[in-house]
């Protein structure tokens, strides 16, 4: 959700805490991820991002009719789903659809402690300049053993997937987790000077594979399930 006040923030919250996210346990799907974004001089916190694991496709496809048919959720979120014309609760909503990697099939709620406010959430996009070049940067991950490395150092991931749908393919994209900033900073300082990336990092066939990346500091809202 793209935000454009605190009216429109506030509203998205108790629509998620009180009506969807419930509605999303009672139909069999747990672990929802909901967070906001650390603000610095270049960056506004007017975002509130939705992590949803779904078992499959068709499950994805279903939630809407279903929801529709919840009483219980139609009347929790009624504010919300009601709202009109000229006071809506967001300004934008942009859905990602997104499919685990062979190394994490499933989603894992983070093992980090500490204040929620001042835990920090990564959440990156790896885009590469054609779909094949994109498949070489998916098998550095796996079969490369990316992955393992960052489970070997601890970087508490919650997911690795494949972009099958969105505004930046071909991307990837993951998100790690970390107690606060200086932890973060001392993670990916390990990450940099390992034995494994490095050897890597310059195999002949794993270079060029990414053209951008975007990089993103969020934290768990208070009702998040992460």
């Amino acid at each position: 959700y793209t935000l454009g006040n605190e009216e429109q923030e506030k509203l998205v919250d108790a629509y998620l805490k009180d009506a969807y996210l419930p509605a999303l346990k009672r139909h069999g799907i747990r672990n929802v991820g909901v967070f906001k974004m650390h603000p610095d001089k270049f960056t506004l916190s007017n975002k509130i991002f939705v992590l949803i694991p779904f078992s499959s496709l068709d499950q994805l496809y279903g939630l809407e009719e279903q929801l529709q048919k919840d009483q219980v959720y139609n009347k929790a979120g009624s504010e919300y789903l009601l709202a009109s014309y000229n006071q809506p609760p967001y300004e934008r909503m942009n859905t990602t659809v997104l499919s685990a990697f062979d190394d994490m099939p499933k989603m894992a709620p983070s093992k980090v402690e500490g204040p929620r406010e001042n835990r920090i959430y990564e959440l990156r996009s790896y885009e590469s300049p054609t779909e094949v070049i994109f498949k070489n940067k998916v098998e550095m991950f796996n079969e490369g053993g990316e992955v393992a490395l960052f489970e070997e150092l601890g970087f508490n991931a919650v997911f690795y997937a494949e972009v099958l749908s969105g505004d930046k393919m071909p991307n990837l994209m993951y998100m790690t987790t970390f107690s606060n900033k200086e932890s973060r900073n001392e993670h990916w300082d390990a990450f940099r000077i390992a034995p494994k990336w490095k050897e890597l990092s310059a195999m002949p066939k794993y270079q060029n594979n990414v053209s951008h990346i975007d990089i993103l500091f969020l934290y768990p809202t208070a009702y998040s399930d992460y």
